[in-house]
């Protein structure tokens, strides 16, 4: 087993790129980060052609995810997997809160992608009871594809929600892509920051598909032109920094999880020390 940090640092789920979630929480082990966030099937690249699996079909599955994040003493920082978008309902991922929850999940994230601002605010209140009964809290993430745009717009969302303790999911790619300033993040109570995301990119872009990199290949921390230092710098000093780096192209160029990803985190860390 990896030595265990001491910092805030958690490894994000589509950084593993599909990996099946027992060998995710034994890669984070050996990587020495004591928190993960989960997801309850595969939602980016799968470079190293891992088999299909998905936690809400398959209780065995769940039991072993569950016995080896025990074993490995590393905790579920953030659950994964839920949207609010025209055609579906929330109320159908009873499901994945239910994994969630099993997993000790404290805090829940779903991306907001509905154009029907009163559907939006509907879904997400009832999004955030199904998280509550299950004494988990919830967030959302914005991106700058439609609104919520940015972080005023998210704080915004979630003052006009009525959603009573629910928290924003902050990435670094979408508060920068969004053209969200550190004066904006200054504005917006602390308290509604519940968790962080941080990797690197071009900035402006240079892929032109925003989805597939966001989902497919970011960039370690100090490889683009992100300010991360003085971003983590302006949030509160006790939130969870969640490293969000899917490297699919490298990865399909034949480097291992491992070494794909110990870069990473170290960089990572340096930001946080």
């Amino acid at each position: 087993m990896g030595v265990k940090s001491v910092d805030r640092l958690a490894l994000e789920f589509i950084s593993a790129l599909g990996m099946p979630p027992v060998e995710y929480v034994e890669l984070a082990a050996q990587l020495g980060v004591a928190q993960v966030g989960m997801a309850p099937s595969p939602i980016a690249a799968n470079p190293y052609g891992y088999p299909e699996w998905d936690l809400r079909r398959d209780p065995a599955l769940l039991r072993a995810t569950k016995a080896s994040l025990a074993a490995n003493e590393i905790k579920v920082s953030l659950g994964e997997g839920f949207l609010i978008m025209p055609g579906i309902a929330i109320a159908d991922a009873q499901a994945t809160m239910d994994v969630m929850a099993e997993l000790g999940a404290p805090l829940v994230n779903t991306v907001v992608i509905e154009p029907d601002r009163q559907r939006a605010f509907d879904q997400f209140a009832e999004f955030a009871a199904m998280a509550k009964v299950r004494q988990m809290t919830a967030a959302f993430e914005f991106m700058p594809m439609m609104w919520p745009i940015n972080l005023t717009e998210a704080a915004e969302f979630l003052e006009e929600s009525g959603v009573s303790g629910a928290k924003l999911v902050v990435d670094a790619m979408h508060f920068y892509r969004s053209g969200s300033t550190l004066e904006d993040l200054a504005r917006v109570n602390p308290e509604r920051i519940g968790y962080v995301q941080i990797c690197d990119v071009p900035m402006p872009a240079i892929n032109p598909d925003y989805g597939a990199e966001a989902r497919d290949n970011r960039l370690i921390p100090g490889e683009g032109d992100l300010p991360l230092a003085a971003f983590i710098a302006a949030l509160p000093g006790t939130i969870d920094i969640g490293l969000e780096v899917p490297l699919s192209a490298r990865a399909a160029g034949g480097i291992g999880p491992v070494e794909l990803l110990s870069p990473a985190i170290a960089a990572a860390r340096v930001l946080l020390t």
